[in-house]
C-alpha cells in the first residue's frame, strides 16, 4: 500500500490534518492583522518592529524549555491546553478593544503569551506526528502538513485584509482565536500512540536536580547533546543554521527588488508572492516520492542547490515573471529541505527525547536568522540587491559543498553510519530503519 493511500484512510491523521489546516489559516490572519492593528493604533513603524522583536525573543526563550515540557507531559492534552488558552486570549481581544479602547500594551502582552504557547504547541505538534502514522508514511505526512501550511499562508492574508478593512483588525485576531478552539475540539477526536515504537530499554537521561539558570541550561543541553552526538544531525544542525542565516533575509530582498528596483506596485508583488506559494505546494506533493526514490542526502543537498540558484537569480533578473518563477523555486527548495530534515529527526530520535531535540534544533538554527537577515539586507542597502543576492547564492553553494564532505551526502546511510557518539549511550542509536530507505522498521511483537 502506498504511503499517500494509507494516509487518506487513516482517520486519526485526517482529523488531525484538517483541524490544523484551519488553525494555520487562523495563524495567518494574526500574522497580517496584528502589525496592521499596531500601526492603526500608534501610527509608528517602530512599534510594529517592537512587536516582531517580542515575538522573536519570546520564541527563543520558550524554546529553551519547551522540549522538556513536551517530553514530560501527555502531548495531546498539552496541545489542547495550548489551543484553548490561545483561543481564549485572542477571543477576548475584541471585547477589550470595545470596552477599554485601543491599548498597545495589551498587544505586547498578548503577543508574548500567544508566542510562548505557540512554541510549545509547535514542538508537541512535530513530536506527535510519529505517533499518528507509520514510519514509512512520515515523509508523506510531513509533506501534506507543509502543503497545508502553504495554502493557509496564501489564504490567511487575503481574509485578514477583508476583516481588517471591515470589522477591524481586532476581529481578525478574534477569528484566529476561534480557529484554535476548533483545533482543540478536533484533537479530542484523535488517538495518539497507535504507531509509537516499543520503548527503548535504556531510558533517556533526566536533568540533574538543580535550580534556576543551571537547571534551564541542563534541560536545553539534553536535546543539544543528542544533536551534537549524532553523526547526521550534527552536520545537519550546523549547515541548516548557516543556511537560515543566509536565507532569512531573502524575502526582504525579493520585496525590495520588485517594488524599488523594478518600480512595480503592490498588486504585482502580491502576484509574485502568490506564485511562490506554488513552489511549496509542489514540494509537498513530491517530497514523499523523492525521499523514497533518492534518499535523504540527495533530497536535502539538492534542496540547498535549488535555493542557491533562486537566491542569486532573484537579484540578477529584471523580469517579473522570471523572478516569480525563481521565488517558487526558492520555496520549493526550502520546503523540500524542511520536510526531509524534519522527517530525519523524527526517524532517528527516541520518542522520550524528541521534544527536547526538536526544541534545541529550532532554537539553535532560528537564532541565527534575524542576525543573517540584518546582515543580508544591510549588504543590499549598501551595495545593491544584485550584489547581496549573488553573495547569498554563493554562500548557499559553500554550504552545499560543505554538506558533500559530511555523512549527509549518503542517500541511504547505514545504521552504523548514524550512531550517536554521546558517551556510547544506547538511546542515541536509531531504533528505526535507515533514513531514506522508505521501508517500515521491524517491530518486536508485544505480548497482550
Amino acid at each position: 500500500m502506498s504511503a499517500p493511500a494509507s494516509l487518506w484512510r487513516d482517520r486519526d491523521f485526517t482529523v488531525f490534518w484538517l483541524g490544523q489546516a484551519l488553525s494555520v489559516v487562523g495563524g495567518s490572519l494574526s500574522l497580517v492583522a496584528l502589525p496592521m492593528l499596531v500601526l492603526a493604533a500608534t501610527g509608528s513603524l517602530v512599534q510594529m518592529g517592537l512587536i516582531t522583536v517580542v515575538t522573536g525573543v519570546t520564541a527563543i526563550l520558550t524554546g529553551l524549555f519547551a522540549g522538556h515540557v513536551v517530553d514530560r507531559c501527555d502531548r495531546r492534552r498539552l496541545m489542547i491546553a495550548c489551543d484553548l488558552l490561545r483561543g481564549l486570549l485572542l477571543g477576548a481581544l475584541p471585547l477589550v478593544w470595545l470596552t477599554a479602547g485601543p491599548a498597545v500594551w495589551v498587544l505586547y502582552v498578548l503577543t508574548a503569551l500567544v508566542t510562548a504557547l505557540k512554541t510549545v504547541f509547535d514542538v508537541a505538534y512535530v513530536t506527535a506526528v510519529p505517533q499518528l502514522v507509520r514510519a514509512a508514511d512520515l515523509t508523506a505526512a510531513n509533506a501534506r502538513l507543509m502543503g497545508t501550511l502553504a495554502l493557509g499562508t496564501l489564504a490567511g492574508p487575503v481574509a485578514a485584509g477583508f476583516l481588517t478593512a471591515g470589522p477591524g483588525g481586532e476581529w481578525a485576531l478574534g477569528v484566529d482565536g476561534a480557529t484554535f478552539l476548533v483545533s482543540a475540539v478536533s484533537l479530542r477526536w484523535v488517538t495518539f500512540g497507535r504507531h509509537t515504537p516499543p520503548p527503548d530499554e535504556t531510558p533517556a537521561p533526566r536533568p540533574t536536580e538543580a535550580s534556576g539558570a543551571r537547571r534551564l541550561r541542563e534541560v536545553f543541553a539534553v536535546g543539544f547533546r543528542f544533536l551534537w552526538g549524532h553523526a547526521l544531525l550534527r552536520p545537519l544542525t550546523v549547515l541548516l543554521t548557516l543556511l537560515t542565516f543566509v536565507t532569512m533575509g531573502a524575502t526582504d530582498l525579493l520585496i525590495y527588488r520588485v517594488q524599488e528596483d523594478l518600480r512595480q506596485d503592490a498588486a504585482t508583488l502580491g502576484y509574485v508572492i502568490a506564485v511562490s506559494g506554488l513552489g511549496v505546494i509542489g514540494a509537498a506533493l513530491v517530497a514523499g516520492r523523492m525521499r523514497r526514490a533518492l534518499g535523504f542526502g540527495p533530497c536535502w543537498l539538492g534542496a540547498v542547490a535549488l535555493t542557491a540558484v533562486a537566491v542569486a537569480g532573484i537579484g540578477l533578473s529584471g523580469s517579473v515573471p522570471v523572478i516569480a518563477a525563481l521565488a517558487a523555486l526558492f520555496m520549493f527548495g526550502t520546503t523540500l529541505g524542511g520536510v526531509t530534515s524534519m522527517t530525519l529527526r523524527q526517524e532517528v530520535t527516541p520518542q522520550a527525547l524528541l521534544g527536547r531535540v526538536t526544541s534545541a534544533f529550532w532554537t539553535v538554527h532560528n537564532a541565527a536568522g534575524p542576525v543573517g537577515a540584518a546582515a543580508l539586507t544591510g549588504l543590499g542597502a549598501r551595495y545593491g540587491v544584485p550584489a547581496a543576492s549573488v553573495t547569498g547564492g554563493a554562500l548557499c553553494l559553500l554550504i552545499l559543498l560543505a554538506g558533500l564532505a559530511t555523512p549527509l551526502r549518503h542517500g541511504r546511510p547505514t545504521a552504523a553510519g548514524i550512531r550517536c557518539r554521546s558517551r556510547g549511550r544506547r538511546w542515541c542509536t536509531p531504533r528505526r530503519s535507515p533514513p531514506g530507505s522508505g521501508t517500515a522498521p521491524r517491530r518486536r511483537t508485544r505480548s497482550r
